[in-house]
């Protein structure tokens, strides 16, 4: 008996050290999910529909670009043609890189060296219940708001930096 305690008193810290390895490495033995997993969860959190309402945003965003480009340069009409052609052709290659037959594999391998099985299915339960769907329904505006708030943040953030700028242009010139 005496013995016995001896023995697990002097194994007992190898024991706690094996047990923390264990914890330590039981994520890697989690389930992986699959791509059936990760498709629910891309369905259940609207990835599609959130990937098509980006690229209205980003084309107007490079829309925006090509126009601040044409009125600080003076270009001819044949210029003009020739920036409209580019811009048509980044807009059909950003269209075409972004579809979603493009983007779905990646999100799937993304998703599944990233999370568990279970982590899928839980991020996809949440999305199909109806405060994931809240979520979701909210987000849009929620980005939107946050957007303002920023710029609104960064405003006189922007005009204290040209004032630096003004300043040292106007000591440079001197």
């Amino acid at each position: 008996m005496q013995r016995c305690r001896s023995l697990r008193s002097r194994f007992a810290p190898l024991l706690l050290a094996a047990s923390l390895l264990l914890a330590a490495i039981a994520p890697a033995w989690a389930t992986p999910a699959t791509d059936a997993d990760v498709n629910r969860l891309l369905a259940a959190s609207r990835a599609q529909s959130m990937l098509d309402a980006m690229l209205p945003q980003m084309e107007a965003m490079q829309a925006q670009q090509f126009a601040q480009i044409t009125e600080k340069e003076s270009l001819t009409p044949e210029q003009k043609a020739g920036l409209q052609r580019i811009q048509q052709r980044t807009s059909q290659t950003l269209r075409q890189a972004l579809a979603w037959s493009q983007m779905r594999p990646m999100y799937v391998d993304l998703y599944k060296q990233s999370f568990s099985k279970e982590d899928v299915l839980a991020m996809a339960e949440f999305y199909e219940s109806p405060a994931g769907q809240s979520l979701l329904d909210k987000t849009p505006a929620l980005m939107q708001n946050l957007m303002i708030a920023i710029q609104q943040k960064m405003t006189p953030l922007m005009a204290d930096l040209q004032k630096d700028l003004e300043k040292i242009s106007s000591e440079a010139a001197k």
